[in-house]
Order: structure tokens, then sequence, then C-alpha cells
């Protein structure tokens, strides 16, 4: 059931910064009159949910022990739960479409989708779905384009991670062995398959464009993974891909900038304050401007805290820092109802200790989608 209240006393963050204006919501919306009961929020902070554009932090629910136990529809209850105890209320599940079988395979893609479709009511966070498709599954496409409609899937990113120089040199890549068994395939016949694959890169130009053509027409947004080049960039907003995530390179990320594409950055980046990967930083990208949306990648705790790191290292003040993780992954969306504190947009919010920034309560479209401590005295 969604609240009808009016919160009062906290300092709220509205796109030009704090104010302590009252915030009524009703009907799991927020509205412009004051509504139900009041609720004191006084030495709290109340900032807009989170829109989470890619994460994979799900898994570990769904396979909590790798080849041992699936938890589909339980585990999704438990992702949802850890989604609201980060202040996530918009959540992209970012599952592959791979090769690489096992927890990237299509069979798990399967899984994940009917999970979500299933437990979507259930739970007050918003689930929604991205494919991650790999681009030399060319067996495999017709099957993909039929569980993106099937699923009303809105986003798609490509992906290329066949280790393309190795192969050519017929070499086998590392850890081919343990890639292999854990998707129960014997290496050898492992290795060929990669090999084939590889072998049919002629073929992948052709077969994503006719892809691309009609998931466009059909209003899907879409986008690459790991742009590393100008060239990169441009090949795929020839293909209608105009969401450019994680870009390896400052030259990658300032070519989508240059062509007006939205620019997504792990934000697990900005909290290390470097790569894993070794690729560009995420901070030194979001200082320079190039950066539309902070996602959490593989770490639910992480879009809150790099918003807040940004703040604490100069590069952006508050309101700015938080549009990164609300306002504008809503906009990448074209979710035009969320992100923001406005009549008419969906009931989202986090409330925070502003001391510790530890989030203490989160409602999704208005209903209470996680609470700790203290703070429940105010709503009870």
């Amino acid at each position: 059931m969604s609240l009808e209240i009016t919160l009062s006393g906290a300092r709220f963050l509205r796109p030009d910064g704090w104010d302590d204006a009252p915030l009524p919501l009703a009907g799991g919306q927020f509205v412009d009159a004051p509504a139900g009961r009041a609720i004191d929020l006084s030495g709290f902070d109340v900032l807009p949910g989170i829109i989470d554009v890619h994460g994979d932090g799900f898994e570990r629910h769904m396979a909590p022990r790798r080849g041992a136990l699936r938890e589909r529809d339980a585990g999704m209850v438990a992702v949802a739960a850890e989604l609201a105890a980060n202040g996530i209320t918009t959540a992209v599940l970012a599952q592959f479409w791979s090769w690489e079988g096992g927890l990237r395979g299509p069979e798990f893609a399967r899984e994940v989708f009917d999970s979500v479709r299933l437990m979507q009511d259930s739970v007050p966070i918003d689930l929604r779905l991205q494919m991650r498709l790999e681009t030399h599954m060319l067996d495999d496409l017709d099957a993909a384009e039929a569980l993106i409609a099937e699923h009303g899937i809105r986003y798609v990113v490509f992906n290329d991670h066949l280790p393309h120089a190795r192969l050519a040199e017929g070499r086998k890549p590392p850890r081919l062995t343990g890639q292999a068994l854990k998707s129960k395939r014997n290496p050898e016949d492992y290795f060929k398959f990669l090999l084939d694959l590889h072998a049919r890169g002629p073929e992948v130009g052709p077969a994503m464009e006719a892809l691309t053509a009609r998931l466009a027409a059909q209003g899907v947004t879409m986008g690459s993974h790991d742009d590393h080049s100008a060239e990169d960039r441009a090949l795929w907003r020839a293909r209608r891909a105009q969401v450019s995530e994680f870009p390896e390179t400052l030259e990658a990320a300032q070519a989508a900038r240059e062509a007006g594409d939205f620019i997504v950055l792990g934000a697990p980046n900005v909290v290390r304050g470097a790569s894993h990967a070794g690729n560009v930083s995420a901070q030194d990208l979001i200082g320079a401007g190039l950066c539309d949306a902070l996602a959490s990648d593989y770490h639910y705790p992480s879009p809150a805290r790099a918003a807040w790191r940004c703040f604490e290292l100069g590069l952006l003040d508050e309101a700015d820092a938080w549009h990164l993780v609300s306002a504008g992954p809503a906009q990448l969306l074209g979710l035009q109802d969320r992100g923001r504190f406005a009549p008419g947009c969906r009931a989202d919010l986090v409330v925070m200790e502003p001391q510790t920034r530890r989030i203490v309560a989160t409602l999704a479209g208005g209903r209470v989608a996680w609470m700790s401590g203290d703070v429940a005295q105010r709503f009870v």
C-alpha cells in the first residue's frame, strides 16, 4: 500500500539544491498540496530515489553457490531488499546473453527474465531488464530478439568480449579451462567453439546493423559497452546505439560527448578512485564533464557513495552529484516520471542521516521498501 503523508522538517534535495519545503505524497506520487498524516523528519536529509541503469549484483543472490544452488524467485526478493537498503528505487538488471555460458549464458538469462516478470508486483522496487548481448552470438540472435520482445526489454547493450588477438594466433586465452568448467564444457571443445565464433567476424557487422535497425524501430534504447576509441563510438552510433557504457579511454568519452551521446560510468570506479581493469579513471571523466549517469556495475552500495565522493572531491556540488544517480539516469532511460521531487512524479525517495550519510529509509512508489533505526519511530 502506498502511503499518504507529508514529510517536513528535513532538508530536501531539489534540482537547485537543498530547501525545507514540505514534500507531500499520495497515490504513489508526489502531489502539490499537503496530504494525509504529517511526518516530522527533522535532522534527516531526503533525496530522490536512485535509478541504477546497469547492475549485475543480482547474480550472487540468484546463484549463491555456483554450480550448487540456484535461488530464482527467493533470490529476486533478496535482490530487491539489497537495492532498497542502498537507496535504489529503479534498478536495471544487466544480464548477459553470452557465449561464456553459466551465469552469462542464455539459460540463466531466461531464469532472470522470468523471475523479474513473476516477482515485479511483489516488491516495491521497479525492476527492469537490460540484455547485454555478445555480438558474435550469431546463431542465437533470433532467440535473443524474441526474448527481448517477450519480456518488453527496453534497453540492450552490445559487448564483444572475445579474446580476438589470442584466437587470431590460434592460442588459448588465459583462464580458458576455468571458464569452460564453470559452464560445464570440455575445455578443448570450448576452445574450438571460441575459434569458430572468432572466424565468423565478417558476419557480425551486417547482423548487428539489421538487428539494431529493428530494435530502434521499436523504440529500444541501445548502447555499446567498453568503447575504446572514437571509432568504436562512431561505429555504434551509426547503428543507433546512443549510450556509451563504461568508455575505457578519454578519447572514447570525448567522442560520445561531442556527438551528444549518453555516457554511463561505473560508480565503483569513482569509489575506488581508479578502474579495476586499468582503464581511464571515472573521477577524471566526471571532472571533465564526461558523465551523464553513474551505475552500480557490480556493487549496489556504490552509486550513493560515488555521488558523495564526487562532492567530497570538489568535482560537483551536491545537487549535480546526486543528479548522476537520479535525474540523469531517468533521462537516459526515457523515464520522465522519476528522478526528482515534482508533482506527478513517482514517489521515490531516500532518507539519509546527514552525518554518516547512511540510508535509513527508502520509499519506492510511495511504498516502504526499506526502513531501519530511529527513523521508523517518525513514521509509526
